[in-house]
């Protein structure tokens, strides 16, 4: 597997030397300074493949990418927001990116409601607590018929939490869910989100899901084209937020994502994490189902509560059998490698490290910072020697 790291640019606090350092050889990366819908030049791209270059590593997979709203709903200005995707996503084809993960989550990207939550070794984890969510939702953002995605004693219990809290408390909570977290494409504010998530009033599940296939039909011709695979990002967490429809988050949601274009460069992005979080969803069962649309893996777990909270856990702790997992995509490698493709080695990075040591005295973007994530590349890397060791 190539170890590759995620890396938000010249403005990351943790720096391509450190990447290198931690030992990976990939750089998962975006043009996030062009977040605007305009399209990414040769130029950009260029730019950005040099520095990466100069570090002695390879811009592995592109993350991400974003699908503009228009696109989802389509709606408005979806083809014009439509056609500058994919001349980027050419342009980078072009450029020498062999991988582009995206993902089509409406109005909020991925979603934590605590990014400071301490662990029993003194360390701060990422977390989704469903009640917080919740009491924001119903008695803070007041969404429009919020109670009807909850059951009665769900609010009520909600509730009596937000009771609890303090006007800091409930400031952070608001910026932790809706602020806009480190590769997501916006910033809301209260009064945005609200407008947001009301400009998808009417677009069911089987809406959204259509719109994304009608998506899948432009884009993987041109990927196909330009020699990038697409590997679609699942939704994170994996289920309805804001009451909003989510067709990226099940085994069934993949099957109906790939049979829709049927082509070699549709495929997914494996993230434990974000599949591993929803309750009925095996990861290594998936992982064997998909082995061969397998594009990019996101080697990270997570510990699920029965309210549909969850931590994320310790890259080796938690509910995926991070060994199995890891001995699924090494098989598929070798067959692959067997059958002479050009994608044998598929891209993987740690993810989501847990805040530690001396990075608790920076400011590192939240779940981003290089202790943790070193850790757990290390740990990865370890299990993929024993598996290979023992084959």
């Amino acid at each position: 597997m190539l170890e590759s790291w995620r890396w938000f640019g010249p403005q990351d606090p943790v720096t391509l030397s450190d990447a290198r350092q931690a030992g990976a050889h990939g750089v998962v990366t975006a043009l996030h300074h062009i977040y605007d819908g305009r399209i990414w030049t040769p130029a950009d791209i260029a730019e950005r493949m040099a520095l990466v270059r100069k570090a002695g590593m390879t811009w592995s997979v592109c993350e991400s990418i974003p699908v503009n709203s228009s696109i989802k709903r389509r709606d408005g200005e979806w083809r014009r927001t439509l056609d500058a995707w994919k001349q980027s996503l050419a342009n980078l084809g072009k450029g020498g990116v062999p991988v582009v993960c995206y993902n089509f989550m409406p109005v909020v990207d991925w979603t934590r409601t605590n990014l400071m939550y301490p662990t029993e070794a003194g360390g701060f984890a990422l977390r989704f607590d469903m009640i917080d969510f919740v009491a924001y939702d119903v008695f803070v953002l007041k969404r429009r018929a919020a109670e009807d995605s909850y059951t009665p004693d769900v609010i009520e219990t909600a509730r009596q939490r937000l009771e609890q809290k303090s006007e800091d408390e409930i400031l952070t909570l608001e910026r932790n869910i809706i602020a806009g977290l480190p590769g997501g494409e916006d910033s809301h504010t209260r009064e945005k989100i609200r407008a947001e998530i009301a400009s998808f009033a009417g677009v069911s599940s089987d809406d959204m899901r259509a719109n994304l296939i009608e998506f899948l039909k432009e884009v993987v011709p041109v990927a196909a084209e330009n020699g990038v695979r697409l590997a679609i990002h699942p939704d994170d967490p994996p289920f309805s937020l804001f009451g909003l429809p989510r067709v990226v988050s099940t085994a069934d949601d993949v099957q109906t994502i790939l049979d829709a274009v049927d082509e070699p460069a549709n495929g997914i992005t494996l993230c434990a994490g974000s599949y591993g979080s929803r309750t009925g969803n095996d990861v290594v069962g998936m992982a064997k189902r998909f082995t061969d649309r397998i594009h990019f893996a996101h080697l990270r777990n997570v510990s699920k509560e029965q309210d549909g909270s969850f931590i994320e856990s310790e890259h080796l702790a938690g509910d995926v059998n991070m060994v199995s997992l890891i001995s699924v995509l090494r098989a598929e490698e070798r067959r692959r490698e067997k059958e002479g493709r050009s994608d044998s080695v598929i891209p993987m990075r740690p993810d989501h490290g847990h805040l530690l040591i001396d990075d608790q005295k920076k400011t590192v973007n939240p779940g981003y910072s290089c202790i943790g994530r070193l850790k757990g590349l290390a740990e990865l890397r370890g299990v993929i020697a024993a598996v290979d060791q023992l084959t």
